[in-house]
């Protein structure tokens, strides 16, 4: 597993989670007036704002906010006006990666995150999305299925790839082919973690220990931002190291 999901994985198990609550609470919630606003506010009809759901229920936040991040779609007296924003360049060490942004101001972001970028030693600007490919992910929880059971299903319902681990299932597929997969397996294992499109490197390139602690501290602040929805980047941590920066 390499790049955000890795990033993701170890950022779990260092715990320290309740300190993000709140900045992660706010993610969501502009997602979902995202996903409302180009949508449906219907999620039967509107995938994506079933997504944000999700992740609602799974951060465990309240009827009453979620319904406030629906209303705000509306544009009434809520005088924001998110914008998709994507940016690509090197992080420390030469990573390749990829940032995804809500913002209500695109000078105030894209200032920050050069600002970062240039801090940490690398800058933003350069095109790398080719060593990434655009699919649909759907994460089921490690106990809905054995890895047989989910690889068999996930084949029947169209998929391109399976992986499993102590975090769960993740099921690749083709952009156009995510909603239908993931309908297909709801109706077998149950509600999906998360259905969404990503980017997926397709060569991941190897951190040693010094370099690994960098980039991880940098994905880190990334996700930090206010602004930043999702961080997207082509390393992969070995084990080894793993043991060595948080065992």
């Amino acid at each position: 597993m390499a790049g955000h999901s890795q990033f993701k994985n170890i950022m779990h198990r260092k715990g320290g989670q309740d300190a993000k609550r709140a900045r992660a609470f706010a993610k969501i919630g502009r997602e979902i007036t995202v996903a409302a606003k180009l949508g449906l506010p219907d999620p039967n009809h509107n995938p994506r704002l079933r997504a944000a759901l999700v992740a609602a229920r799974l951060a465990n936040m309240t009827k009453d906010v979620v319904d406030r991040a629906i209303k705000k779609a509306s544009g009434a007296g809520s005088g924001e006006d998110y914008a998709e924003v994507r940016y690509e360049g090197r992080g420390p060490g030469g990573v390749s990666m990829i940032v995804e942004a809500l913002t209500d101001n695109r000078n105030r972001t894209a200032s920050d995150l050069r600002s970062m970028f240039s801090k940490a030693g690398g800058a933003i600007g350069e095109t790398v999305s080719f060593q990434f490919d655009r699919v649909g992910a759907v994460r089921f929880a490690a106990g809905v299925a054995d890895a047989d059971t989910m690889l068999e299903a996930a084949i029947e319902a169209g998929a391109q790839d399976v992986s499993a681990g102590e975090e769960g299932h993740e099921v690749i597929t083709a952009p156009e082919d995510l909603n239908t997969v993931r309908d297909a397996l709801e109706s077998r294992f149950g509600e999906a973690q998360a259905a969404r499109l990503e980017w997926k490197p397709n060569l991941t390139v190897p951190l040693d220990e010094e370099t690994a602690a960098t980039v991880l501290k940098f994905v880190d602040q990334l996700d930090d931002h206010d602004d930043v929805q999702q961080v997207y980047a082509n390393f992969e941590v070995s084990d080894a190291v793993l043991a060595k920066l948080f065992g």
